[in-house]
């Protein structure tokens, strides 16, 4: 059995995983799963963006209002519309941080974020340049109606999310009216 409050870090990029902080956004009982400052601080640490300074609560809500404001803008991507101008106003809000600096050790890494700010800002710019770049093409929502949960993928063929209950529901539910109709 899956732990519901588990971090998906399998949507194919952090900002998609950071999306995946709220499970089945859609549905009845939407799953917090960063819904204190220990578990953003974990989930900052396993996405290898934990910042220098400590995370704060100021910093949580500022995390929860990133992941609202991508929302809505990745679901108009993959449905091929226009996303809100007020969204896209909310995004560039979180544009206008830190820098990041390349380090080489036993392999090539980032330098550690300064402050939350600073990871977040790095989070939506990863959103940002997938968003607007050919890379739009490769992402998908989940086909169930409670999700909605987008991620990458490059084949195209794939219907519901990395979620292992998605495609379970919806595989019974496409079983259950094949047997109806053959009946």
């Amino acid at each position: 059995m899956v732990d519901r409050m588990e971090f998906r870090l399998d949507c194919g990029a952090t900002w998609l995983n950071l999306l995946a902080t709220r499970g089945t956004h859609f549905g009845e009982h939407p799953v917090e799963r960063i819904p204190t400052v220990e578990r953003f601080t974990e989930w900052l640490e396993q996405v290898e963006l934990r910042p220098a300074r400590a995370v704060r609560a100021a910093d949580l809500q500022a995390a929860w209002d990133l992941r609202e404001t991508l929302r809505p803008i990745a679901l108009a991507t993959v449905d091929g519309v226009a996303p809100d101008p007020g969204q896209v106003e909310a995004l560039g809000r979180f544009l206008d941080s830190g820098q990041v600096r390349l380090i080489v050790t036993d392999r090539l890494v980032r330098s550690r974020p300064a402050t939350t700010t600073d990871a977040l800002e790095r989070i939506a710019r990863q959103a940002v340049d997938q968003l607007t770049g050919p890379e739009r093409a490769f992402l998908f929502a989940c086909s169930e109606s409670d999700c909605r949960g987008v991620f990458i993928d490059t084949t195209g063929r794939r219907r519901w999310c990395p979620n292992p209950a998605c495609a379970t529901r919806g595989r019974v539910r496409a079983h259950r009216a094949r047997k109806a109709q053959s009946q």
